[in-house]
């Protein structure tokens, strides 16, 4: 049994240690291992650990048998975990302080794809709102983009049954443990989906779909996506949370407007009108504010031997000349700007032959 992976799930069922806390206790031991051998004198030096938090670690016997029930259910189901401190974990979670300690996932998804794009929406959409939702992904193909939804009803399923269909890198990104479905309705749609792509989730098995999880599983969605896209939504509900979390987070959000008076658009129309949000009418909008088009284009770049640089430009090349070579998801959480702003920057950098991209969403200096 994985001894790093027992401990570190089990450092999570300790009760009211969260991912900020699990994480800061981490960053002082050393390891999840460390914080179950560190002394109490000691873990009552580290701010905010209170005396309970100490106690229940040290009376961790539940959450040691509670892992090695995850452990072993992972290994039956052929599912997988991964921690934080891993090279699988998804780099876009990694620069939130509530990024989860532990992933839980079903599948064959890659959790660092170069483009990943949310769709999400009303659990009650219309059949305009389903077309338009289809219509989408088929736009974004060509980008060779991973769709990421709630698994929810309505739009997210539509997302998800669309992406099955095209062939198209999907993630449903759930709520509860991975031994339970809902809706019960989408068991055979998450069959499909580990085929290409999959499930994923921060909450053991064991836990239900309550109502105070899908607030931590928007947050998810929002964190692994550079692009959210709401299709049709109320003015409150799933749909309006999510997108805030992405506008907190610097992500490009992006809604399709709706007439006035129709109660399913109101949400779009509101984050439009707020500038939360891009006025949406084809992929190709998508494509254009990201400035994927123009990254897909192989361009030859005459370097200069005198080149101005933006104050923005000057900053990402001082960060790579600290760096052999930094991703696009790390330059995002140290400069903290929109990732359509980020991206227009490294193409004018690429384009005064300052930097090179790699596989991966990588750069180097040249």
């Amino acid at each position: 049994m994985n001894k790093n992976l027992l401990h570190n799930i089990a450092l999570t069922l300790i009760p009211d240690v969260g991912p900020v806390m699990a994480k800061l206790l981490i960053s002082y031991c050393g390891s999840a291992e460390s914080v179950f051998n560190t002394s109490k004198k000691e873990l009552a030096r580290i701010p905010n650990v209170g005396s309970k938090t100490i106690e229940r670690i040290y009376t961790h016997q539940k959450a040691f048998k509670k892992a090695e029930e995850q452990i072993k259910y992972l290994e039956k189901h052929n599912c997988n975990a991964t921690i934080f401190h891993s090279e699988s974990y998804p780099q876009r979670l990694k620069h939130f302080d509530s990024s989860p300690l532990v992933l839980y996932y079903r599948g064959q998804l890659d959790l660092n794809h170069p483009r990943t794009v949310a769709i999400i929406g009303t659990r009650k959409p219309t059949e305009q709102g389903k077309v338009i939702c289809e219509n989408i992904i088929q736009g974004l193909q060509r980008y060779n983009v991973q769709i990421i939804s709630g698994l929810a009803f309505g739009i997210d399923t539509c997302a998800h049954q669309v992406s099955v269909k095209l062939g198209v890198e999907t993630i449903g990104v759930m709520g509860h443990g991975l031994d339970r479905m809902y809706p019960a309705s989408n068991k055979n749609l998450a069959g499909q989906m580990v085929k290409k792509g999959g499930l994923l989730t921060e909450f053991p098995t064991g836990t239900n779909p309550d109502r105070e999880n899908f607030p931590m599983r928007n947050r998810i969605i929002a964190s692994m996506s550079d692009v959210i896209i709401v299709v049709e939504s109320k003015k409150r509900g799933g749909s309006i949370i999510t997108a805030e979390f992405a506008n907190t987070y610097n992500k490009d959000v992006f809604a399709i407007p709706g007439r006035i008076n129709d109660e399913v658009s109101e949400g779009c129309n509101r984050l439009i009108k707020q500038h939360k949000a891009h006025l949406l009418e084809t992929a190709d909008d998508v494509g254009y504010i990201m400035r994927w088009e123009e990254f897909d284009k192989e361009k030859v770049i005459q370097k200069s031997l005198f080149v101005d640089y933006t104050s923005d430009e000057q900053k990402i090349i001082d960060i790579l000349k600290k760096s052999k070579q930094i991703t696009i998801d790390e330059l995002n959480g140290i400069l903290k700007v929109p990732s359509s702003e980020l991206a227009s920057l490294l193409l004018n950098l690429e384009f005064k032959g300052a930097i090179r991209s790699l596989p991966g969403k990588k750069f180097i200096l040249l």
